[in-house]
């Protein structure tokens, strides 16, 4: 019995080493070892050649199905009024009166829409061109090779019964220190000691959260970095894109209060650090959110503001509508645009589905989290511009940075109906495009 005692402090000490030594230390000081790149090089090369495998598999075994495209409607490019003037143009048709193909022109937009629409495919895991060994695919796992078999039992194991544990280890210690380090730096006067001092508790609280999950996170073009007294506006896909973009600086965070554990951490870093909080009956108040948000914006000395102007996660594929709110405070956005790498693991969380421990169990059990992070430069409202083409406008750069779909649609849609504004809006569209059709008919009449 003495025996196994000294053995599991053996493997005890040895993991604490490891944990404190090895990854902890130099996380709280900003350096890397190299061991993560080192990792994830070798997970390339073994993702690659279950890749080939797996092709190769499937020209051996024809009973093995081929995956579907990604796509299964091919889209007419153009807005809607080109593809209404190309069907017009089309049939020979004058344009100053209602045609019945304009019925079924509607009537093969809405069996697209049904079919294979652009909306709720943003709301689950995007397809993968192959499988990454995880249980996350476009097909079911089917009998290849006893090689790639045993290959995908290791990986279980070391994901299972080494990387989750460590995983789990930082990502308690990570907390336990946010919590204890801003409530005791939360006791100083103020001072720029104080700011200093909240500043370093929370990248070093982000940068161990993000060494939990083996993060390898690539900052591109730093010189754009949010600034203080700025608004820092972003793509969402998962909660933990504030600790991905944490790690590079410091943020004032935005959100609704909370109780349990979420709510001791909330109350633990506004002690050190003016992170806006609101109460559920204020965030109904659009007024006094805005009033303060803009009073902590025209604190030039206040940390830059973090943003989703989304509202909800979206699938690591596209960015779709921002809420306008964002942009109608005033002064200085700062656009970044965050893009994982899904062939590691899953990002996206999808609340519908999956709570938040059950989300937080799938990352913790996932390869790696590999991200880009781009830093764009600051933008400002132009003469004559609104919230809303301001929204648009930073929301087109995010994408076009990002290599992702610029969607219109509002992602409140994962939970609820198309509003009948947007219906109205269609339908005077549609409207404008007969008007104008009447109005250069006749103008040719009157020549």
């Amino acid at each position: 019995m003495e025996g196994l005692w000294s053995l599991a402090l053996a493997v005890f000490q040895m993991w604490m080493f490891v944990v404190v030594f090895l990854i902890m230390l130099p996380a709280m000081f900003g350096l890397s070892l190299g061991v993560t790149g080192v990792y994830i090089q070798m997970l390339v090369h073994v993702l690659e050649w279950a890749t080939l495998r797996i092709q190769r598999g499937r020209q051996e075994q024809p009973g093995v199905p081929i995956p579907l495209p990604s796509g299964i409607i091919e889209r007419a490019g153009g807005s809607l009024e080109e593809q209404m003037e190309q069907l017009r143009r089309a049939h020979s048709l004058a344009g100053s009166e209602f045609a019945l193909s304009d019925a079924f022109f509607f009537y093969k937009k809405g069996l697209e829409s049904i079919v294979d629409d652009q909306v709720t495919q943003r709301f689950s895991s995007e397809e993968l061109a192959s499988w990454n060994l995880l249980t996350r695919t476009n097909q079911n796992f089917h009998y290849i090779s006893l090689r790639l078999t045993i290959i995908w039992g290791l990986g279980v194991v070391i994901r299972y019964g080494v990387l989750f544990p460590l995983r789990i280890t930082l990502a308690v210690i990570g907390l336990t220190w946010l919590v204890i380090g801003t409530t005791l730096v939360g006791i100083l006067p103020e001072s720029r000691a104080k700011s200093w001092l909240s500043e370093v508790v929370h990248l070093t609280c982000y940068r161990i959260c993000a060494r939990g999950l083996s993060a390898t996170i690539q900052y591109h073009n730093k010189e754009n970095r949010p600034q203080k007294g700025g608004i820092c506006v972003s793509n969402h896909t998962t909660p933990i894109d504030v600790v991905i973009l944490a790690n590079d600086g410091c943020y004032a965070m935005v959100g609704q209060v909370h109780g349990g554990l979420m709510g001791v951490i909330q109350r633990s870093m506004v002690r050190s650090c003016p992170h806006v909080w609101f109460e559920r009956s204020e965030m109904k108040d659009r007024h006094a959110v805005t009033s303060r948000l803009r009073a902590h914006v025209a604190a030039k000395t206040k940390l830059p503001i973090l943003i989703f102007p989304e509202g909800t996660c979206i699938n690591n594929t596209s960015v779709m509508m921002f809420k306008k709110g964002s942009f109608e405070i005033g002064g200085t956005i700062h656009p970044v645009a965050i893009k994982y790498d899904p062939r590691f693991g899953d990002a996206f969380w999808n609340s519908s589905k999956h709570n938040m421990v059950s989300y937080l169990l799938r990352m913790m059990t996932s390869w790696a989290i590999v991200v880009n992070v781009w830093y764009l430069p600051a933008m400002t409202l132009q003469d004559g511009e609104d919230a809303v083409q301001f929204a648009n406008r930073v929301k087109s750069a995010i994408a076009h940075q990002g290599g992702l779909l610029d969607l219109d649609w509002d992602g409140g849609l994962k939970r609820g109906k198309v509003k009948d504004s947007f219906k109205e809006e269609q339908q005077k569209m549609y409207s404008s495009i007969i008007v104008g059709h009447k109005i250069s008919s006749t103008s040719r009449e009157r020549e």
